[in-house]
């Protein structure tokens, strides 16, 4: 058993990323193969959480893997917050793409109870598997107490010795679970009732030329009418409430209007109150000039 840190969490140095992760994984693959002579064949892969996107991103690229576990695991990083429907380009750990590219047996493991990855992502990924184990969904479970079920580790042991058999043995059990959701599907798609209902129109061929029922049908437009005159009543509300806001506004811009208009009549008075103080001021310097000229003269003389 392997078991490692990812970068920036644990013992292990640098700063956690998704690309990170991704090079931590391949690092820890590489160095079973390299110096254990680990093969795909005698590896079983265990995400949990986040841990299930580095996971399925290796199991995606190794088409002889032995399995794959997926503790708690996510669809992808955007759909634990919001219930987006498609795939973003800025998403990460987008598990709910790799997943259908994994060619060994995977096993799901969720709570039922998951307040931080709802159990729904973990159902979803396993609808999404090529070769699909009996999911374990445990009641009542959270999100980091699972190991504490009984149940989890029996499951555990069960698929794991599952696993360690022979090809055809497990070609036998592919077909075993084939059978299982055959018959789920069966169970849940029950189409031959509802043709014998459909094929039910002669009767109500022969009530059509009846005119009764035609004019008792025909008068069930008093309703529609009451719903048109409700909605007649919204637009003359939604009509009125517009013409109080233009009306508003309307006042509001005369306001502005006229406050407009004061400045710029203030500031003509004030214009010319400066040219008044500056004439005045002219004058009274030209007088002093005129008896300084008129002194000069008189000395000249």
């Amino acid at each position: 058993m392997g078991l490692y840190d990812y970068s920036g969490y644990g013992q292990s140095s640098g700063k956690p990323s998704e690309h990170n992760t991704y090079a931590d994984i391949e690092v820890a693959y590489k160095y079973l193969e390299e110096n254990y002579g680990a093969k795909q064949e005698d590896i079983i892969l265990y995400g949990q959480s986040v841990g299930s996107g580095p996971t399925l991103d290796l199991a995606s690229r190794l088409p002889r893997l032995r399995a794959v576990v997926l503790h708690s695991p996510i669809l992808s990083g955007l759909r634990v917050m919001y219930p987006v429907k498609r795939t973003y380009w800025f998403d990460i750990y987008k598990n709910i793409d790799k997943i259908p590219l994994v060619k060994c047996p995977v096993l799901v493991i969720h709570g039922t109870a998951d307040e931080v990855v709802d159990c729904s992502h973990g159902k979803q990924l396993w609808e999404l598997c090529q070769q699909k184990y009996e999911p374990l969904w445990l009641k009542g479970g959270n999100h980091c107490n699972l190991e504490l079920y009984l149940e989890y580790l029996r499951h555990l042991r069960k698929f794991i010795s599952t696993v360690e058999k022979s090809p055809s043995q497990r070609l036998s059990f592919r077909r075993s679970t084939e059978r299982v959701e055959q018959s789920r599907g069966s169970i849940d798609c029950f189409e031959t009732p509802r043709k014998s209902t459909d094929q039910k129109d002669k009767p109500r061929k022969s009530t059509d030329h009846r005119d009764k029922p035609r004019k008792s049908t025909d008068l069930k437009d008093k309703p529609r009418k009451s719903t048109d005159r409700t909605d007649k009543l919204k637009f003359h509300e939604y009509k009125v409430n517009n013409t109080e806001k233009l009306e508003k506004l309307r006042v509001h811009f005369d306001q502005m209007e006229r406050s407009r208009r004061s400045i710029e009549y203030d500031k003509s008075r004030t214009i010319e109150f400066q040219d008044k103080s500056r004439r005045s001021v002219d004058v009274q310097f030209k007088r002093p000039r005129k008896s300084i000229d008129w002194l000069d003269r008189t000395r000249a003389n």
